[in-house]
């Protein structure tokens, strides 16, 4: 495991470019989580801590890849039909263990081990069987067959010793089933990040109770919550912590000494109600940054002091959208760096926009927005509905996020803008 130092998150600039911002993340932070041998179908959604190399080729010997005939091809007759004696027959999980002959066939199965002749070199062309002729013992094989047909060579897919997957990867099914593949059935992969989640103030109120005049309730732990279990996360829900100093301390200096991440939304600023900021301040260190973005700009970057080391904390905006958009453009690489993954980031799509839009310069925003197709094919991207930062309506009914960046000042209909799908951020 890790230490951070105190002092990770002090930046020297008043506002600060979204780049910016996780540049310094993946420049100071480490992977905090230790690493632990896990059987590979207990992975799905693990990190590697490790590259995973193949222990033997895939396929481990050269096979058919269909119901046919195998033949030497230097016995076909390249002008005419060729009748050759059937020397065995082999299905797929059973070799055939003489030698094969010269002038001879092997009846063969999707998947049969192709048997050898002198020196490992036995027959090297498969034919497909509803291309030829058979009976009992011969087969007529036609002309115009290539070399090779129908055959796949050892580590034709992977060989022995190479790296199928890299350390810092998110093991979905499919590698799963690569890793099975290569003979491999134990991997090393980071332990799970833990992350303590909590709202605060007295105006939030827990789903589904009664509101007193003044009071939200608190939806944005319950988004937060889905996001870090998507992510491979152990969350431990604190609930909503009262406007009391001495209760916010305690509970945040309690959580740290157990988890690896704490994380709120909202209540982190300079009010004289704001006991969260003075409670980290008399157990750790807060810093704030104010990120050049929108919907979202600040967030409260803080180190919480424990017996060995620092906690890192993270604050983000109080509104819906914001908090969504701030957690997902930001948050998330967060959450990747301490947790080991080293993953390509949100891939952006090329899509039309089809509407306008004036913005301010030097700050990039994120639109909340949904694809439609247009007769030609062609996608075209629409505003999901109001986008102010309370807004949560219009992100639930989005598909994604247009990026427009910080240089830009006015969007014209019809530009070609990235485009970045919800689906891209699991």
């Amino acid at each position: 495991m890790t230490q951070l130092s105190q002092d990770c998150f002090v930046h020297g600039g008043e506002l600060m470019r979204l780049q910016e911002g996780l540049d310094l993340i993946n420049s100071r932070l480490e992977v905090t989580c230790a690493t632990e041998h896990v059987a590979v179908a207990e992975t799905l959604g693990r990190i590697l801590a490790y590259d995973v190399m193949a222990n033997n080729s895939v396929p481990p010997h050269t096979n058919s890849a269909v119901d046919g005939y195998a033949v030497y091809h230097s016995d076909l007759d390249p002008n005419g039909e060729t009748e050759l004696e059937l020397q065995g027959r082999v299905p797929a999980g059973h070799p055939f263990y003489g030698q094969a002959k010269r002038g001879k066939a092997f009846r063969v199965f999707t998947g049969a081990m192709i048997p050898e002749g002198k020196a490992d070199a036995g027959p090297d062309t498969i034919i497909m069987q509803e291309d030829c002729r058979s009976s009992a013992d011969r087969v007529w094989i036609p002309p115009g067959v290539p070399k090779g047909a129908n055959v796949r060579p050892l580590g034709e897919d992977v060989l022995a010793g190479a790296v199928v997957l890299r350390a810092g990867q998110k093991i979905t099914a499919i590698d799963q089933a690569l890793i099975t593949s290569v003979g491999v059935g134990e991997v090393s992969v980071y332990a799970r990040l833990k992350v303590a989640l909590f709202s605060t103030g007295d105006e939030v109120c827990e789903p589904g109770s009664n509101l007193r005049p003044g009071q939200i309730y608190d939806s944005n732990r319950i988004v937060l919550r889905g996001f870090l279990r998507a992510l491979g996360c152990v969350v431990t829900d604190l609930g909503i912590l009262p406007d009391k100093l001495e209760e916010c301390r305690g509970v945040i200096a309690q959580a740290a000494k157990s988890h690896d991440l704490l994380i709120s939304s909202g209540g982190v600023s300079v009010g004289e109600e704001d006991h969260i900021r003075a409670a980290i301040e008399e157990i750790g260190r807060i810093d704030f940054w104010r990120l050049a973005i929108k919907p979202g700009r600040p967030l409260a970057l803080a180190t919480i002091n424990v017996l060995d080391g620092v906690v890192p904390y993270l604050g983000l905006p109080g509104n819906p959208a914001a908090v969504i958009v701030t957690f997902l453009q930001f948050g998330r690489e967060l959450i990747m760096r301490l947790a080991g993954g080293k993953g390509p980031p949100p891939r952006r799509y090329p899509v039309t926009a089809g509407f306008s839009y004036r913005k301010k310069p030097n700050r990039r925003e994120y639109l909340r927005c949904v694809l439609s197709p247009e007769p030609g094919g062609q996608l075209v991207v629409h505003q999901a509905g109001k986008q102010g930062a309370g807004i949560l309506s219009a992100i639930s009914s989005a598909e994604g996020l247009v990026e427009l960046p910080e240089e830009m000042e006015y969007l014209g209909a019809g530009t070609v803008v990235q485009f970045l799908p919800f689906g891209e951020f699991s």
